[in-house]
């Protein structure tokens, strides 16, 4: 229960400034390791874990699609939008109800389903091809005295590949030369551990000599528009990813060499595992099958956008590259600046965020390939269709005949009926439909509702943005209950055990604070 108390609190904080699947995004391989290295099941926390990232980020106008479609629709309709923390008051009386159901209660209702994942993330279950690069330290050492660094990093050393031969039997006593390729044998850390310990690099990368001599001066594009990374040389560093393959993946029945993953994508293969297995095959001729479990470097790693577009589900994330204080401190003050900015109403937040994304890519924070594949384009265009459906819902009368069928419903009650019962039709429709289409539909429905019964329409506004967020329920209301359902192994119905209590203490919760906050 403190474990799952913990991680609900850390999501849902972070998800108040961060939009809940990004959020989300960023704390699932947390969340596995940290499973795996406890041995409970992942499923145990990950549901837990997305809907705490849900009820975060209703505390503010940027943690939630919702709540930004709600202050856009306040604008077009009432004349102003919603400000940065105008959601804060009943936003985080919602979360903590709902935080503290989640971890006392809730996470019990959660079925323990086996981490099929963990078989392939097993100790020394990945196999590696190093290259010793030219300025490495390891130059003119003999590979028995690479000994201390690979039982500090709990790496096997198993082969010497030189001149395209493989030595087992003498591996120990050769003296290592540039461009010879270590095979090793160990876990994705202690891989990483092993080449920054050891100099070495991914073996795909040539030598900065045999690629010159190899390759005419002029700089050939790749298909995706980058230069051929051999001519550029190899980063400085480099991330290791553990990625199981979907599938879809264009990787299905193809190998890396085929693809030509390196200079495509800069995405570089180093191990592959398969149903806990290690093989004994050149890792960049061998056939790609759906489940398989990567060991993946390069810059193209880095990119989640580029994991996504390869069919790729990046489980466990090691970083390489030290630790840089003064990247995390441009990164979190530029957005903290962006943040208050449009508090104090110096810019508006938008233009904030525009500026605090221009400092990041100045400073190398970002690549600037990366600008346009970060950005969720299905999610833009889709608010680009659904907006104007939206609107001609409204301009045909459906929003008024369902605000009058409500209205006439309620007739004779207090109008706290005529909320609760809007909300509670958001809820459902959230649940079926996803929570951007609902709150398109229902935002103009609640505005005008509130005006035929002649109450504050932020009352009612404010309840759908709370009742569209609350897609508990199934795996499809809400993409970060899609985003759990294979790392967890969950099924359709396992959602509703605790999504139906949790929506409940929404709703007893979130009334009563609107009437405060937001009274008729």
């Amino acid at each position: 229960p403190i474990q799952v108390a913990l991680t609900v609190c850390v999501a849902a904080s972070r998800s108040a400034f961060i939009i809940n699947v990004a959020a989300l995004a960023l704390l699932i391989p947390y969340d596995i390791q940290s499973a795996r290295r406890s041995g409970r099941p992942p499923s145990l926390t990950l549901m837990p874990l997305s809907f705490a990232t849900i009820l975060g980020g209703m505390v503010t106008l940027i943690g939630t699609p919702p709540n930004i479609i709600a202050s856009t629709i306040r604008a077009a309709r009432l004349g102003a939008p919603y400000q940065m923390f105008d959601f804060a008051p009943v936003g985080i009386a919602v979360a903590l109800a709902g935080i503290a159901f989640v971890a006392l209660i809730g996470w019990r209702l959660v079925p323990r389903r086996e981490d099929k994942g963990a078989v392939f993330v097993r100790e020394s279950s990945f196999k590696a091809e190093l290259l010793v690069p030219s300025d490495s330290a390891a130059i003119g050492r003999v590979v028995a005295s690479l000994d201390e660094e690979a039982e500090r990093a709990d790496v096997l050393i198993l082969a010497v590949v030189r001149n395209d031969m493989r030595n087992y039997a003498r591996a120990r006593g050769m003296t290592l030369q540039v461009a010879d390729i270590l095979l090793v044998e160990g876990s994705a850390d202690g891989i990483a551990q092993f080449i920054k310990t050891a100099g070495l690099q991914e073996a795909v990368q040539e030598p900065v000599e045999a690629a010159a001599a190899a390759k005419p001066a002029k700089k050939a594009e790749s298909p995706e528009g980058s230069a051929d990374e051999s001519e550029r040389g190899p980063p400085k560093y480099l991330d290791v990813v553990e990625a199981v393959v979907r599938g879809d993946s264009r990787l299905v029945g193809a190998s890396a060499k085929q693809l030509d993953l390196r200079s495509r994508f800069g995405v570089t293969l180093l191990g592959i595992a398969r149903a806990g297995a290690m093989t004994r095959e050149h890792v960049r001729d061998r056939m790609i099958l759906s489940g398989d479990m990567l060991l993946l470097t390069g810059r193209g790693a880095a990119s989640d956008a580029t994991l996504d577009l390869l069919g790729f589900i990046p489980i466990n994330r090691i970083g390489v590259e030290p630790v840089r204080p003064w990247a995390i401190a441009l990164a979190v003050g530029a957005f903290t600046g962006a943040v208050l900015a449009a508090v104090f109403g110096l810019l508006s937040f938008s233009v904030g965020l525009a500026i605090a994304v221009a400092l990041y890519g100045a400073a190398g924070l970002i690549p600037p390939r990366e600008f346009y594949q970060q950005i969720e384009w299905p999610v833009v265009v889709m608010l680009a269709c659904l907006i104007p459906i939206g609107a001609a819902f409204e301009n045909v009368g459906g929003t008024a005949l369902i605000a009058n069928a409500i209205a006439q419903a309620t007739a004779g009650y207090a109008p706290v009926v005529a909320l609760v019962a809007v909300m509670a039709v958001t809820m459902t429709l959230s649940d079926v439909l996803n929570n951007v289409a609902t709150m398109v539909i229902t935002a103009p429905i609640a505005i005008d509702l509130a005006q035929r019964m002649h109450v504050n329409p932020d009352t009612m506004l404010m309840g759908v943005a709370v009742a569209a967020s609350c897609a508990f329920l199934t795996p499809i209301g809400h993409k970060n209950n899609t985003l759990i359902m294979g790392p967890g192994g969950y099924r359709f119905a396992d959602y509703w055990p605790m999504g139906l209590g949790l929506e409940a203490v929404v709703l007893a919760v979130s009334v009563p604070m609107l009437l405060i906050v937001w009274p008729f």
